[in-house]
């Protein structure tokens, strides 16, 4: 603080940004049991103003669970869940959501075949036979875009396989003859000093699993890998119907801006504060809050 004829003037690091850059990752799909891909958590960055002395809510979603199947003659054991939606909100302040990603399509011959679910980027459909084509979930267009739709399956007796959930950079692949869909591949940012891919989807169920998409995708097959933590990537579907989809990974939010203005006043949620590359960085892998 310095006096001059008379006004006060505070130094740049003494004052609140008046705006934010943000990363908003959702949780990721569980993926099926013989079945599809979970579809990655929707990814969105952009600009926002922010004032001071408001307390702004992060919300940190979490992975949604792959569907335990059973022996293929019985319903699942437990059907799956998409992943839950990310956010930042507050007093004056349009809240921003990321959605979270579908859960992979799921198999039994008493359920049926399913398709993918809907969410940030779209889970991939279930293993078909012949006759029982099934369509990947669709992701978050935009505008902005969050997502990328869910890969159809292949759909013929002895040879079907499941698609692969989508990513926030590409759509989930669509199965070829025993052989799984890949998940579409993530999207990078650099928001936290170095670049990273988030949001991968899933890779699809069959006799040959596809592969997670960069960005956290798990890889489909007897034994599913989960999406990454704090990634947002989509769980890998199972290649069997009485095995269990991997669980999708958890989401994040970034929140940086110009070093030259004050750290915030307060927080909650233990964010982890970063000074790098002439900003201030505060990453969130638990919901919280922050008050500038």
């Amino acid at each position: 603080m310095s006096l001059v004829g008379g006004f006060t003037l505070s130094s740049p690091g003494a004052l609140p940004p008046p705006q934010i850059e943000y990363l908003i990752v959702a949780g990721g799909g569980g993926g099926g049991a013989g079945g599809g891909g979970g579809g990655a958590g929707g990814f969105l960055t952009g600009n926002a103003n922010v004032s001071s002395s408001v307390t702004y809510t992060v919300t940190v979603g979490g992975g949604g669970t792959g569907t335990q199947g059973s022996n293929g003659s019985s319903p699942p054991t437990s059907v799956g869940t998409n992943g839950s939606n990310s956010s930042m909100s507050g007093s004056g302040f349009t809240t921003i959501t990321s959605v979270g990603g579908g859960l992979g399509g799921y198999y039994t011959s008493v359920s049926g075949i399913t398709n993918g679910a809907d969410g940030g980027s779209g889970g991939g459909a279930a293993v078909g036979g012949s006759g029982q084509g099934r369509s990947g979930g669709t992701g978050v267009a935009g505008p902005p875009r969050q997502g990328y739709n869910g890969g159809n399956n292949f759909a013929q007796d002895g040879n079907g396989a499941a698609g692969g959930g989508g990513g926030a950079g590409a759509a989930g692949a669509t199965a070829t003859s025993n052989t799984g869909g890949n998940g579409g591949a993530g999207a990078a940012s650099s928001i936290s000093g170095t670049s990273v891919t988030y949001a991968g989807g899933g890779g699809g169920g069959a006799a040959t699993a596809g592969t997670g998409g960069t960005g956290g995708g798990g890889n489909g097959g007897t034994t599913p890998q989960n999406g990454g933590t704090n990634l947002g990537g989509g769980g890998g579907g199972s290649s069997g119907g009485n095995g269990k989809g991997g669980d999708g990974g958890s989401g994040i939010v970034i929140v940086r801006y110009s070093d030259t203005y004050s750290n915030a006043a307060s927080t909650t949620g233990s964010p982890t504060l970063t000074v790098s590359g002439g900003f201030r960085i505060y990453t969130f892998t638990g919901s919280g809050s922050i008050t500038f």
